[in-house]
């Protein structure tokens, strides 16, 4: 049986669901041409640079999966080479889930949000925790941000897709729109200046 890179995901139980509810011969039609990607292409890269957080999904042995949030400066989740991606793990909470669920299971995923521009992607593969290595830290981390880096993570990408924009909710990181408020308390201010000066000059003398 021919193997493709979306069959990370798309297993044979997801493949019969599939058949079943009627989207089969459309994903086999994308299997069979362009197909996903599996390395990291100038576009995804591209993408990555505008990107302040994702989610990160792993699993321990049993399978019981686990979702957490990562944030940091716009682009820390930095491109290594065109299959391995990678970025400094900030001091937490120091519950350590993600990393115990690595430390038995390497598989991983990225949930990628755009939210402003209603983009998302989605990223298969592994991931392992890299410690005191100083020059891998020194790469991935950012000096514009003030998180305690505590060890690196790297993601080997196995396949990864752009998924539909529907449903996503527009949402606008506080530096976009800080500007736009800046600017519209100033505009209500000159307003106000003026009114107040109108008022002033019609006023009874």
């Amino acid at each position: 049986m021919k193997s493709y890179p979306s069959d990370i995901a798309f297993t044979p139980a997801v493949k019969a669901i599939q058949q079943e509810k009627g989207s089969r011969a459309a994903y086999a039609k994308v299997e069979s041409g362009r197909g996903w990607n599996t390395k990291v292409t100038p576009e995804l890269e591209a993408f990555l640079g505008t990107l302040d957080m994702f989610y990160l999904g792993t699993a321990n042995a049993q399978g019981q999966p686990y979702i957490q949030y990562r944030g940091g400066a716009p682009g820390f989740l930095k491109v290594l080479n065109e299959h391995q991606l990678g970025f400094a793990d900030f001091r937490g909470n120091r519950q350590y889930i993600t990393l115990g669920n690595l430390s038995e299971n390497p598989q991983a995923f990225l949930f990628l949000m755009d939210y402003a521009h209603q983009r998302r992607i989605k990223i298969w593969g592994e991931a392992r925790v890299v410690e005191g290595d100083g020059e891998l830290i020194q790469r991935l981390q950012s000096d514009d941000y003030s998180g305690q880096v505590e060890r690196a993570i790297l993601f080997e990408v196995k396949a990864w897709d752009v998924n539909c924009p529907q449903h996503i909710h527009r949402r606008f990181r506080q530096t976009e729109i800080a500007p736009v408020i800046e600017g519209l308390q100033k505009r209500i201010q000159e307003l106000e200046t003026q009114l107040a000066s109108i008022q002033q000059s019609t006023e009874p003398g």
